[in-house]
């Protein structure tokens, strides 16, 4: 069995998940938002995303970790802010020498649906069929279970 961390990096919102996976089987284990608070600096922020990704490697000893990877907003700005929120991730991760899987938005979409670019309502339905126990309740909540759905599917294809 290999206990999978699921993370949609977000300055604002960042999406959480853990699954279990053994063969085809997967497992839903808990899910979750990290909300920074709107008025802290933006260095408070990223220590919150941090510190909370720290929290949740001690509470659930994941073996391995899916994260997306930033594709290029229109704003640069905006892309770069992405960046950051993902960096204060991976460096949590990495710290507890956890392996560090990135997907493209396109291939973790592929991986639930078969189809690249499928949208947020579909997402949440193959969640919800493929983990009936998960009830995510927000968007970056889907988002981080499917990054870890995606993870389980394509790491049994390719021996991860």
């Amino acid at each position: 069995m290999t206990r999978i961390l699921g993370i949609d990096p977000g300055l604002l919102h960042t999406g959480w998940a853990i699954i279990d996976s053994a063969g085809s089987a997967r497992h839903y284990v808990a899910s979750g938002v990290i909300l920074p608070t709107k008025n802290g600096t933006f260095a408070e922020r990223l220590a919150i995303i941090f510190n909370d990704v720290s929290k949740l490697i001690d509470t659930f000893s994941p073996d391995v970790c899916s994260i997306e990877i930033t594709f290029v907003n229109k704003n640069p700005k905006t892309t770069l802010i992405l960046g950051h929120a993902r960096a204060a991730a991976i460096v949590a991760i990495s710290t507890h020498q956890i392996p560090v899987y990135e997907y493209e938005p396109n291939k973790i979409k592929k991986a639930l649906t078969s189809a690249g670019h499928a949208d947020k309502d579909a997402i949440y339905k193959m969640v919800r069929i493929l983990l009936p126990a998960a009830n995510p309740k927000t968007p970056d909540e889907t988002d981080a279970i499917a990054i870890a759905l995606a993870h389980a599917n394509m790491a049994r294809w390719v021996g991860f």
